[in-house]
């Protein structure tokens, strides 16, 4: 809703805006005027002369409002004086002739035309201050009124809204237009008009360049204004918004008598033989605003240290991505704006446009380059190739935009930088096996719960993060592929990610021995495996590793879950199992002995079984209700079938032995895999 506001207050600020609107309200009012009772009682009925006189009227009319910008320039207190009086004269006449001969009650078009005629007479002071144009607003707000009372005497208060609601509108957008012209008053308290520059050829040079310079520095002001606006834009509302403004966002916001003094001063200037002076003052200035807008607002720094990464990863990563803002804005905002300008400033001397742009254009854009440049140059780490990523996916999607600039240094030097990255994240990319091992998680023992390792869960967002930049690693390998004693070793990207998988799975193997207990290690396997699983899912990397591999490595975890149930399930099973000897007559001593002994020796080991693992950690919700249902779905059967005998065996007294019944067993499972709970 604020950005909405802003927009509507922006438009209001612009002159074609209220030219397109006096432009309309004079058709809807001319038309609705010939339409009306009132044009009926002053000049009778339509005639084929009066039908031409003010069709020619009319014409005039939308003329005159047309090219408000061509008379309104005039600063003549003659031209002035005798408009004021010429409209004075014919609305005197108007509402003499109007009150005297309307006596009825008005109609809708007379409404319509007075209400039309007053926002014509608002759009025209605010294109113009020709002195007669708010009287005239206030002559047919007048009007309105009056007519509206002759209707019915209620309507009063809808004509005094209407006609406070145009006072107010014009008094908002001449404040806001105020604070924008006193941003020019605080840098030079006398305005040069354009009409006087041409006494500049005989002025003294030295006094005129510090003009030039006092205006240069309230334009650079006016554009860090708006940069200040772009960075809460993006700050706000992200980078995806940025397009939102516009190309020729800058250029609008600024207004065109500055445009205007800038380009008559290089004309005569340039004509007078000072071409040198007035392109030396105006490049130093101008490259000190880009260099402020973009090194010092939007990016941030000067200068950056990135020998020790390792300490401030954090704060480079923040600086890389105020690179990227900043170098967006630059390409798609800052420089076409600055090329325009230019083209305003020196119209008609293209080989000095040219010439500015191209010396303003170089210094920034050597800046962000030797940043880009920075980061490919530095040492070896998994941090570094992402960041390398996301700076050469920018230089790739801004590289044209680069020809903007008619020198073709710069565009040259772009593609330099974009071919160092591509081959430091190849040859990183081919380190990614021994680099991606060497983060301080991957030292770390087998955590004692069995919950995934912390080297999974690195190793496999970093993973994550080389699949979503897949297609561009995949542009890299095959462009700048790496060359061992003059041979090309290609690289595929999708074996080089699966090799990575295995040698991470060596390693968790390795690991999952360390552990006393089988069982564990193989919870310990089917926990991370399920991680990396979850996160091959859950971005949507099957089909990069293909639909085999995946169902490869969900058989795996199945394996796993077999195993971690013989190492431990299993075991107290074969205290439940019963062949046909054991089902005999109560009197049995041996066997109920027998019996009891098992059953002794189920509760023993149950007992023990849920101690131990009630203290395991599972990696998901999920996982652990598959495997507690797995594990009951095993042992409650069989255990249902053993105490079915045992109480046919001892019968009333079969409650003497028995601990748990079912829904106790049940109860048992479900409070497996607490972890530190």
């Amino acid at each position: 809703m604020t950005l909405i506001l802003i927009q509507i207050q922006r438009s209001l600020m612009h002159t074609k805006v209220w030219r397109f609107v006096g432009f309309a309200s004079a058709v809807v009012g001319l038309v609705c005027y010939a339409l009306s009772s009132s044009f009926n009682h002053l000049f009778g009925n339509w005639t084929l002369l009066k039908i031409i006189l003010y069709t020619v009227f009319s014409f005039i009319i939308c003329l005159v409002i047309l090219y408000t910008n061509i008379w309104s320039h005039s600063r003549s207190l003659r031209f002035k004086a005798h408009t004021a009086f010429l409209v004075l004269t014919i609305t005197s006449v108007y509402s003499f002739y109007f009150d005297k001969v309307m006596n009825g009650k008005p109609d809708v078009y007379s409404l319509i035309s007075c209400a039309a005629f007053a926002i014509m007479s608002l759009s025209l002071s605010r294109q113009t201050q020709s002195g007669f144009e708010v009287d005239l607003l206030y002559f047919f707000l007048g009007c309105l009124i009056v007519l509206l009372m002759k209707v019915r005497l209620q309507l009063f208060i809808l004509g005094a809204g209407l006609s406070y609601s145009l006072i107010i509108l014009r008094s908002f957008v001449s404040s806001t237009q105020d604070i924008v012209y006193s941003e020019l008053e605080h840098e030079s308290s006398v305005i040069i008009e354009v009409n006087s520059l041409q006494q500049l050829a005989s002025t003294d040079i030295p006094s005129t360049i510090e003009q030039l310079r006092s205006y240069l520095n309230t334009l650079q002001q006016k554009n860090l204004n708006l940069v200040d606006i772009l960075l809460k834009h993006v700050n706000e509302y992200g980078d995806s918004e940025l397009m939102s403004f516009g190309p020729n966002f800058m250029i609008n916001e600024l207004q065109p008598e500055l445009i205007n003094y800038l380009h008559e001063t290089a004309k005569l200037m340039v004509r007078a033989g000072f071409e040198e002076e007035f392109s030396k003052v105006y490049i130093n200035c101008r490259r000190k605003c880009l260099e402020e807008c973009l090194i010092n607002r939007l990016f941030g720094l000067q200068k950056i240290n990135l020998k020790n990464e390792h300490r401030q990863v954090r704060y480079v990563d923040t600086v890389i991505k105020r690179w990227i803002t900043a170098s967006e804005i630059a390409l798609k905002i800052l420089f076409p704006f600055e090329q325009r300008l230019c083209d305003h400033v020196f119209s008609g001397f293209t080989s000095s446009a040219t010439r500015c742009f191209t010396e303003v254009f170089h210094g920034t854009t050597f800046q962000l380059l030797n940043f880009a440049d920075e980061v490919a140059h530095g040492s070896p780490s998994i941090w570094r190739l992402f960041k390398m990523l996301a700076i050469f996916e920018t230089l790739h999607y801004l590289i044209p935009k680069f020809q903007l600039c008619p020198d073709s240094l710069v565009n040259e030097a772009a593609v330099t930088v974009q071919n160092r990255l591509g081959i430091a994240i190849s040859e990183l990319f081919v380190k990614l096996n021994y680099l991606i091992f060497r983060v301080p998680a991957a030292k770390k023992v087998a955590p004692s719960d069995g919950r995934v390792h912390p080297m999974t869960v690195q190793i496999i967002s970093y993973l994550a993060s080389a699949c979503r930049s897949r297609h561009t690693l995949e542009q890299i390998l095959q462009e700048y592929p790496k060359v061992n004693n003059g041979v090309v070793v290609k690289v595929s990207f999708i074996a080089h990610m699966q090799w990575i998988l295995d040698i991470l799975e060596k390693r968790l193997k390795a690991k999952s021995k360390d552990y006393k207990n089988p069982a564990l290690g193989y919870l310990f396997m089917m926990n991370n495996r399920s991680h990396i699983e979850a996160i091959i899912t859950s971005w949507d990397l099957e089909t990069i590793f293909g639909d085999d591999w995946f169902k490869k490595y969900q058989a795996k975890i199945q394996q796993d879950f077999d195993l971690y149930q013989r190492n431990s399930w299993n075991k107290v099973l074969e205290f439940l199992k019963l062949d046909n000897n054991d089902f005999v007559a109560p009197d049995d001593n041996v066997t109920s002995e027998l019996l009891k002994e098992k059953l002794k020796l189920f509760n023993k080991h149950f007992d023990e079984m849920y101690r131990v693992q009630s203290t395991w950690s599972v990696y998901d919700k999920k996982l652990k209700e598959e495997i507690i249902i797995s594990v009951g779905n095993t042992l409650l059967p069989v255990y249902g079938i053993f105490i079915g005998r045992f109480r046919d065996c001892f019968g009333v007294h079969a409650n003497e032995y028995i601990e748990y019944g079912m829904f106790e067993i049940q109860d048992r499972l479900n409070n497996l895999f607490l972890g530190k709970r």
